[in-house]
Order: structure tokens, then C-alpha cells, then sequence
């Protein structure tokens, strides 16, 4: 935790803070100690950003998770769009 909170710029409080608002949830090592992935580390600095302009760290991870969600709706929505157009070109 101590690395990815001095890679970030932020204090090892504030990624558990992101923990405890179900941003996300790291991976543990065998000593115990949180690992986090490449995606959960740019979560963080999205998080950060959010926070740096003023937003509260609750609403943050909510801006977050609902453009994460915003994402793949839109990512499935692509592919139902391309299988409806795949199915309209054989009919």
C-alpha cells in the first residue's frame, strides 16, 4: 500500500478510504498486505483528481463506479447494435 499511495501522491488513508467506499477491492498478499492492479491504481488517481477539484471522496468513487458502469453499457450496446446489423445485412 505504501508504494501505490507514494506512486499516486496521496496518503496510504486515503486508498483505504477508497477500500471503504467499495471503489474497489484490493488483492492481498500472503503477509496480508493490499496489491493493486493497474486498473485499480488509475481508479485511484481518477479518485484523486475528483478530489483534488473539491469533490468529497464518497461522490468520487460514485462518479467513478457509474462511469465504469456507463462504459460497459455503452461497450454492450455496441456489440447488440453490431449483431442486429450483421443480421439485417443476411435478411
Amino acid at each position: 500500500m505504501g508504494r501505490a499511495a507514494e506512486i499516486l501522491g496521496v496518503t496510504p488513508g486515503f486508498l483505504r478510504g477508497l477500500d471503504a467506499a467499495k471503489l474497489f477491492v484490493p488483492q492481498r498478499s500472503a503477509g496480508g498486505h493490499r496489491r493493486y492492479s493497474r486498473y485499480q491504481l488509475r481508479l485511484a488517481q481518477r479518485a484523486r483528481d475528483l478530489v483534488d477539484q473539491g469533490t468529497a471522496l464518497e461522490a468520487a468513487c460514485r462518479i467513478i463506479i457509474l462511469e465504469d458502469q456507463l462504459a460497459e453499457a455503452q461497450r454492450i450496446n455496441a456489440q447488440l447494435q453490431q449483431r442486429i446489423d450483421q443480421t439485417s445485412e443476411h435478411n
